[in-house]
């Protein structure tokens, strides 16, 4: 049987979002990660010895791809997995040609579901990433992706799971209420699969951990003013959307919420913090020395 297929995202929502992303995730984690790869032998199976093997699951449009791969020493090869055909192609023609000390990289994109992943599939990865996903998967799902990278021996690299916490300024008495109706939102059971939410970072960290890895977690947060007003609006449009589609009783509060709050961000008076986080998982006995 099919599994049900998971959200798809609009290009122009993930080509938005893309500069806040990237101003957001924890660089901090990549010392430890490229610690422990100096200590391990390379990968096989890119086609051309030494290469970093990196395979981005759900990869949307490659940003992911985008601000690591010219972070990271050596010649790489991509592998971008998403359902998503379109999204595919945008990733695959977008990527960097080079690495952070000019050597190769190269792409290639594969169609299917990361539920599908096992650990003969993960075989000679250097590292398993993923951006703005692991909040969409369930306590299974995350159990199985723990078990094929540990398997495998590929450390693992999460970036902006949504933590369930936002700071808007100035702040409005109807903040908390929508927040609240958003995470029940995001911990939602859609197509028969129980979403885990802003609880799918202890439930990851759990998971490694079980699985003998060592886990490094650290703050990755949407910080956005009147640089951002058109990610904003966007975001708020989503975040009162799912809140009311969660909690139909929120109208029309909620629709008044959203035009004040639209407004502020129109003229400028409006601060954003969308807490995030973001996760490092490093398999195997030599993780504890590498992690520092």
């Amino acid at each position: 049987m099919n599994a049900p297929e998971r959200p798809r995202f609009a290009p122009r929502w993930l080509e938005l979002r893309e500069r806040a992303d990237a101003a957001a995730r924890a660089p901090e984690l990549l010392q430890p990660l490229l610690q422990w790869m100096s200590g391990r032998p390379a990968a096989a199976g890119s086609g051309r010895t030494g290469d970093l093997v990196i395979r981005d699951l759900g990869c949307g449009t490659g940003s992911m791809g985008r601000w690591l791969a010219v972070r990271l020493p050596g010649p790489q090869h991509w592998i971008l997995h998403d359902l998503d055909p379109l999204l595919l192609t945008h990733a695959g023609a977008r990527l960097p040609v080079t690495a952070a000390d000019g050597t190769p990289v190269d792409t290639t994109t594969r169609r299917g579901d990361l539920a599908d992943l096992t650990a003969d599939d993960l075989a000679g990865t250097s590292l398993v990433t993923a951006s703005a996903l692991l909040d969409l998967l369930t306590r299974e799902e995350v159990e199985a992706l723990a078990e094929a990278c540990v398997k495998a021996g590929s450390p693992v690299l999460l970036a902006l799971s949504v933590a369930g916490r936002v700071e808007l300024t100035p702040s409005d008495p109807f903040d908390a209420e929508i927040a609240e109706a958003f995470n029940d939102h995001q911990r939602r059971t859609d197509q028969g699969r129980a979403l885990l939410g802003p609880d799918a970072i202890a439930a990851a960290v759990a998971a490694f951990e079980r699985r003998g890895a060592t886990v490094l977690v650290r703050s990755s947060p949407w910080r956005l003013g009147c640089a951002e007003s058109a990610l904003t609006a966007e975001w708020l449009r989503g975040w009162v959307g799912a809140a009311h589609a969660q909690r139909p009783e929120l109208a029309p509060e909620a629709v008044a919420y959203l035009r004040r709050r639209l407004e502020e961000c129109a003229a400028g008076d409006l601060a954003v913090v969308v807490h995030h986080t973001d996760l490092l998982a490093l398999p195997g006995p030599a993780a504890a020395g590498s992690a520092g």
